[in-house]
């Protein structure tokens, strides 16, 4: 763990940070290490936006950060993880709720361990989600959420993809700023992922790689 590099992250420190990742790629550092510590930048970020400390603009500058470190990281890891795709995922934010930061590291994460991942973006009617369901035909389903009000809509969507006789067979975890297990049951999920890194070791177990 790079505290330096976590600091200046969730300092907000855009030139800084992404000097000091051009740095540590140069060095030879594992390129999944300054992921990780991007990932604990983005917890400490999203700690200060709950404590009113940072605002709106602020998750917007993380987000454009994180972006950054992930275009010098990303072909790293993919030419240390190999090619060829493990199963597929889809991923999307429920109807109601616009936040999109954890859902984006989970993405990039699933992507870069191997797994074909369509993610179908934020505030996702349920309809959209049986949809693209039928077509992608994903073996996971990442439901994210950050707000309370995620929780019907979370229901309402595993109801609808059971309505659509597409439930069988698909394997489905959520995850979130509100989420834990007592949510997952409300809702009828197989999982509750409290991290990009439980999301990818859901996958891991439930579809290999």
């Amino acid at each position: 763990m790079n505290d330096k590099l976590i600091n200046l992250m969730a300092d907000l420190q855009e030139e800084e940070t992404m000097k000091m990742v051009e740095e540590l790629i140069a060095s030879g550092t594992d390129p999944v290490t300054i992921l990780d510590d991007a990932r604990r930048a983005m917890e400490v970020v999203g700690k200060r936006f709950e404590q009113c400390e940072y605002f709106i603009p602020d998750l917007m500058m993380a987000g454009e950060i994180l972006q950054g470190i992930t275009k010098m990281v990303k072909p790293r890891i993919k030419q240390a993880q190999g090619a060829g795709k493990k199963g597929r995922v889809l991923v999307g934010t429920v109807a109601g709720d616009i936040h999109d930061i954890g859902k984006d590291i989970v993405t990039f994460m699933l992507d870069v361990s191997g797994y074909e991942v369509l993610d179908i973006g934020i505030d996702v009617p349920v309809e959209t989600f049986v949809e693209k369901t039928r077509e992608f035909k994903p073996q996971v389903l990442a439901l994210s959420g950050f707000l309370t009000l995620a929780f019907d809509s979370m229901k309402k969507t595993i109801e609808a993809l059971v309505a659509a006789n597409l439930r069988d067979g698909l394997k489905i975890m959520i995850g979130g700023g509100q989420m834990d297990d007592e949510v997952r049951k409300y809702v009828r999920a197989d999982a509750y992922g409290k991290d990009a890194v439980a999301a990818v070791n859901l996958c891991r177990e439930w579809i290999g790689g």
